[in-house]
């Protein structure tokens, strides 16, 4: 059911516009850093958190899983929030109440409240992102929308990046504490720049009903799916019975949701988006190139701090340079990408990303810094010419209230797709090791005259001589790991270039009010 303010503000809302455009985008942009920032600048402070806590390392781990889980189940809830109450009022709350609730886990004093404190953060981060894509398109014209979601791709880019040098670096320098307080200002300032901006403008509020089944269902389905590719390779997959029970349960629940959203008259998730050609085939290759980008620098960050011994600061300085052609070339690509067919853009990006897969896969342990930077570089370029291209590509067929349902969806779609690559990647690394090792160690033996030189030269120490020739062996072991994975995500990235193809132009709406609602 439509309200009569919707009527009457409809036709209106095409010739609205804020005050001052670029404070309004300012403010929409600083809130999404925030946002984006906090899913990896507490990473690297949980060792910090856990010790000041009395906590474990393992326990600790649920401040990030708890974000994650409630991260992942608000996100597909966007397009119900939107229509019930519109898109700036939601934003506003939740980027306050994301600032209450940041302020809390700085003051956190055990490791309980601070996970639950962490699990109504994520919950009030869910919905900000793909609204704010819906605001900021919405202050564009049609043939624009590039420009606004160039400031969006970059954001994305760019957090990740910063987060856990910042997150290092303040935890070393101040306190852990402080990676939560510093959203208070940026957060309140973006909170009210938007506010003042976005003042009398036209909103859709319908009142549907809310599907409870679906809730439910989405809840339950989500949160043991998120968990469970958290916690699986802690936990040994499905030799835990903790494991097992989350697979049951998320399996059961996700196939009752799925069955529940398609047929059901008011679903809670759109999920009949997928009718659109470029919304499913962008949703697919953005889930599909996501998890495969997320895969490298997770590897990347693993391989320079487990085998090659860099500190987590370090890790994150050398693999800052990805971030160097976004940065540069963001605002070109938004400005002119009305002259190119953008499934171009993309296939060119899925090939530079797969070559320096290939790069990858001829690293060696004593591989300089330079090199590594040099490749991140590199793999830099192709990252400029993905988020955009895709994210144009998916929203090119929807308008109105379509928009912050299918970012909100997409987003959720390429969050759990990076989950996954994080669970996957993780565990074949680690087997991939663990078997390089058992085939190299079938190499050393008490008849090798190498090996007899080795334990005379440590004084006959049998035993100091094996956990040298150990850490060496674990070393190369899962260097070749490392190698044969990057080789493989290469070629993955070469696959994706056909499946972009499936999307079909024109993927940019000439209209001045293609974004209008």
């Amino acid at each position: 059911m439509v309200s009569t303010a919707t009527i009457a503000t409809a036709g209106s809302f095409a010739e609205f516009r804020p005050p001052n455009k670029a404070l309004a985008v300012a403010g929409l942009s600083l809130a999404t850093f925030m946002q984006i920032l906090d899913l990896t600048i507490a990473n690297v402070s949980l060792p910090t958190i856990a010790g000041n806590l009395s906590a474990s390392q393992d326990q600790s781990t649920w401040v990030i899983t708890s974000f994650t889980v409630c991260n992942a189940i608000a996100l597909p809830l966007t397009g119900f929030i939107t229509r019930r109450f519109g898109e700036v009022k939601p934003f506003i709350w939740a980027t306050v109440l994301f600032c209450v609730f940041s302020m809390a886990c700085g003051m956190s004093t055990s490791l309980g409240m601070l996970v639950v404190f962490r699990a109504l953060q994520g919950a009030m981060a869910g919905p900000m992102y793909p609204i704010t894509q819906s605001l900021m398109v919405s202050l564009y014209p049609g043939h624009k929308r590039g420009s606004a979601l160039a400031i969006l791709a970059m954001i994305a880019i760019i957090g990740p990046i910063v987060g856990p040098v910042l997150g290092g670096w303040i935890t070393d320098t101040y306190s852990w504490h402080w990676i939560f307080f510093i959203n208070l200002p940026v957060g309140l300032f973006a909170a009210m720049v938007v506010a003042s901006q976005m003042r009398g403008r036209p909103e859709h509020i319908d009142k549907p009903r809310v599907d409870k089944v679906g809730l439910v269902t989405l809840i339950l389905g989500v949160g043991a799916l998120q968990i469970l590719l958290d916690k699986g390779n802690q936990l040994d997959w499905f030799h835990s019975n903790f494991i097992v029970v989350l697979a049951i349960v998320a399996a059961i629940a996700l196939t009752v949701f799925l069955i529940w959203e398609f047929t059901d008259a008011e679903p809670i998730v759109n999920l009949r988006l997928f009718r659109h050609r470029n919304f499913a085939a962008g949703t697919l290759v953005m889930v599909l190139a996501y998890a495969m980008f997320f895969s490298t620098s997770l590897l990347i960050q693993l391989w320079m701090q487990n085998t090659l011994g860099y500190t987590s600061i370090w890790a994150g300085i050398v693999s800052a340079p990805i971030g160097v052609f976004p940065l540069l070339l963001s605002f070109w690509i938004g400005k002119h990408a009305t002259r190119f067919d953008l499934r171009w853009f993309a296939s060119f990006s899925f090939l530079v990303i797969g070559l320096t897969c290939f790069m990858r896969g001829g690293f060696n342990t004593q591989i300089d810094l330079y090199h590594v930077a040099m490749v991140q570089l590199i793999q830099g370029l192709g990252v400029a010419f993905f988020f955009l291209p895709i994210l144009t590509i998916l929203l090119s067929d929807l308008s109105g209230r379509e928009v912050s349902a299918g970012s909100g969806l997409a987003t959720f779609l390429r969050s759990l797709g990076g989950s996954f690559a994080v669970s996957i990647v993780t565990y074949l690394w680690e087997r991939g090791g663990a078997i390089n090792h058992a085939n190299l160690v079938e190499h050393i033996n008490g008849y090798s005259e190498r090996v007899r030189d080795g334990i005379a030269a440590t004084g006959g120490h049998v035993q100091q001589y094996a956990a040298v020739i150990n850490r060496v062996i674990s070393q190369q072991a899962a260097q070749i790991s490392f190698n044969d994975l990057f080789v493989m995500l290469g070629f993955i990235f070469l696959a994706l270039i056909a499946v972009v193809w499936f999307a079909r132009p024109p993927f940019i709406k000439a209209s001045a009010t293609a974004g209008a609602h």
